[in-house]
Order: C-alpha cells, then structure tokens, then sequence
C-alpha cells in the first residue's frame, strides 16, 4: 500500500483574497527563564499574512518555533531571534512577527525592620515585535502598593485635636496624662483611610538594551512610591509600615506624578505610560491616575 501524501489545506488559496494584520496563536502555556527563575508561562504567538491570496499560516511552526524559549535566559536577544524564526518559517507569507510572553515574576523581599522575608509576585507581560526590519520590545508590570488619602489624614487629624481640646480643656497639662491619652483609643478617635493600589507600567526599551530590566523598573517604582505591599510581617514591621504610609501620604495624583519622575531616570527606557489605580476604601468606585513620557529625540 502506497503512502499517502497529508493534505496541507492551508496552502490552497483563499477564497477571498485579502491580507490580514495577525494570525496565530493565543495561550499557549510554556515554561520561560526570566532573571534565572524557571516560570510558568503563557505565549501569544503570530505573523502577518501578507499574501492575500494563502488561505492560512503554519500555526504549528510558531509552535515549536517557542521551544527556545524553554532552554535561555529570556532577553531582547532570545525574543529578535524567536521572531525571525517565525518570519524564516513563513517565508513569502508574512513581513511581521509578534510574541507576547505572559507571567508572575517572583521576588523575595524582606520585611521593613524584622529579619523575616517572604515572596511576591508581580504580573507582567514581555511584547515583541519584528516588522519590516525594525524590532522592539515593550514591558508591562503591575507593582502594589498602599496609599494613604492625604485628605482623609488632615480631618482624622482635626477630630483628634478636637478630642483634644474636650479633653484637657481649662486643665493643666501633665506630661505623663498626655502621654497615656495619646496611646488611648479615647484620644485616637479617628483614623485616615487607606487603600491597597496598583500601579500598572507600561515601557518602551531602546533598542540597545541587552537584558529586561525588570527587576531594576519594580526597584524604582517601590522607592518611589514608598508604601509597597509587604509579606512576611512581625509588628515592628507593621509599624514601620504604618510610619511609611504616614510619611508618604499621596493622591493617586502624587502616585502618578511620583512614577513618572523615577522612570525618566531609569536607563533604556525610550518611552512609557503609566496608570495609577487606588481602590478606594470610602468610595465604591476607583480613583485613576494616567502619565505619559516619551524621550525627545536628538
């Protein structure tokens, strides 16, 4: 019995003739290196059909063409030449590749005062894209972080100076009777809200750039919002948590304005936008904040 040729139905040609911007693939899950760390992840991967007149692509290429992706270190290295493969394997077909990598960092950070640490994670997603010649590769990271209303703050101040004045009016003061008031609930009356927030980046990098600065873009986003979220706590911690959030009162206004700043500084990045999100613990809705920068050019 004679072997028989498997029919490949996806180059016969297209009924309509028309080209087509993207075609491929979405979720697929695969394991990436990123900073040494062996993650679970999951991969858009695609090409253009320039050809108007192929009926489709060969998706299980982009397949395996993501096998590299299991064995290195993912760099803009590593992503330029996953996209070429993609481009090599549908050669006359396609002038454009595209791979988004979707995943959970994981860094270990230590407590604020205690000697405990623990894990956190910090979603982002690696884009890139080869078209026409010209490549490029842009990050986006979810950093969280507390945020206290400076608002809120100045009127639990005012109802605790008015307790105050109820208190010890027409009395004389005593050092020791001001101190136990001051660590009472009595005299604590009120207290400012205070909201768990995200910060969403979303940045360019020069094309020059040979490694992800991940870790380096969360490092200067939680220093300068100043409040990230903690693990592992004792209750030195949670104080020294607490003092934080009291000296880095801010706005999702402040938070935005803050970022922006500390990104601008931060080396290989052409461009970014980023979107500030405080949960409201008063209101039932979100307060937002939005900045963009973009490098001038020489």
């Amino acid at each position: 019995m004679n072997a028989l040729t498997l029919p490949d139905v996806a180059a016969q040609a297209a009924r309509q003739a028309l080209p087509l911007e993207w075609v491929g693939m979405c979720g697929i899950a695969l394991p990436v290196f990123i900073e040494g760390q062996r993650l679970a992840a999951k991969a858009d991967a695609g090409v253009s059909l320039d050809d108007g007149d192929a009926r489709g692509i060969h998706m299980s290429r982009l397949y395996l063409g993501l096998e590299a992706l299991e064995q290195q270190n993912l760099s803009p290295a590593l992503l330029r030449q996953v996209l070429q493969g993609f481009l090599d394997s549908h050669e006359d077909l396609s002038d454009a590749a595209y791979l988004n990598i979707h995943t959970d960092l994981l860094l270990r950070r230590p407590a604020l005062a205690s000697p405990l640490a623990g894990w956190k994670t910090y979603p982002i997603t690696v884009s890139a894209q080869l078209k026409n010649k010209v490549f490029h590769v842009e990050l986006k990271i979810d950093v969280a972080y507390s945020s206290t209303c400076p608002c809120s703050a100045a009127l639990a101040r005012q109802l605790i100076q008015q307790q105050f004045v109820d208190d010890f009016a027409n009395k004389p003061l005593q050092h020791a009777d001001v101190l136990t008031w001051l660590g009472s609930v009595q005299g604590i009356v009120a207290t400012p809200h205070s909201q768990r927030s995200t910060a969403q980046l979303h940045l360019h990098l020069d094309e020059f750039v040979d490694e992800l600065p991940l870790t380096s873009i969360i490092n200067d986003a939680e220093a300068a919002l100043g409040t990230a979220v903690q693990t592992a706590v004792k209750r030195a911690d949670e104080q020294a948590f607490a003092l934080a959030n009291g000296q880095n009162l801010m706005f999702c206004e402040d938070a935005a304005r803050r970022l922006n700043l500390a990104l601008r500084r931060s080396p290989g990045i052409s461009e970014f936008h980023v979107r500030v999100i405080h949960a409201e613990s008063l209101h039932a809705h979100d307060a937002v904040a939005e900045s963009h920068w973009r490098r001038e050019q020489p």
